[in-house]
């Protein structure tokens, strides 16, 4: 992962003026504020284990409607799990953050009833544009999928910075 001085450093208020937010706790705060907003990732079940600066972890079952006519898990479905962590984690540093772009590779087909985790890892980030790799693992821990995303940081931030 990335380390990013310049955006990492304590400079967030807290909400309740208690002083500033460390860079994983401003991390925890976005990604909750942004999960409690995202109705999608949270009628698929979707769970947020892990976020840190430019890192975020989720999980998500595979429910009996996620399975295409061939009874394996549609590959929107994946790709919806790794665009939330996508997301997450791309989001983290409380700058507004959209995807500019994304690929993913399907790798190996998932039955009903697995558990897939998706692992978003910053790999750069210059200027407003940032890189991130995906990787969907099974139950197993096989690697079904790894999606790429790029990302473009907007105006404003997910959480207000001034209390």
């Amino acid at each position: 992962m990335s380390a990013h001085p310049e955006q990492a450093a304590d400079i967030t208020p807290r909400p309740e003026g208690g002083g500033a937010l460390s860079a994983n706790e401003l991390a925890r705060a976005t990604a909750e504020a942004m999960y409690a907003a995202d109705a999608c990732s949270r009628a698929l079940g979707i769970e947020l284990l892990e976020v840190r600066p430019g890192y975020a972890r989720l999980r998500m079952a595979v429910r009996p409607d996620f399975l295409n006519g061939h009874q394996i898990c549609h590959g929107g479905l994946i790709f919806t799990l790794a665009d939330s962590s996508f997301a997450f984690a791309c989001n983290s540093y409380n700058i507004r953050t959209v995807a500019a772009g994304c690929s993913i590779e399907f790798l190996r087909p998932v039955q009903g009833d697995d558990v897939l985790t998706a692992e978003a890892i910053e790999q750069t980030l210059s200027g407003r544009t940032g890189i991130y790799d995906i990787r969907v693992t099974n139950r197993a821990d096989e690697t079904v999928a790894m999606f790429r995303g790029k990302s473009a940081q907007i105006r404003g931030s997910v959480i207000p910075t001034e209390s």
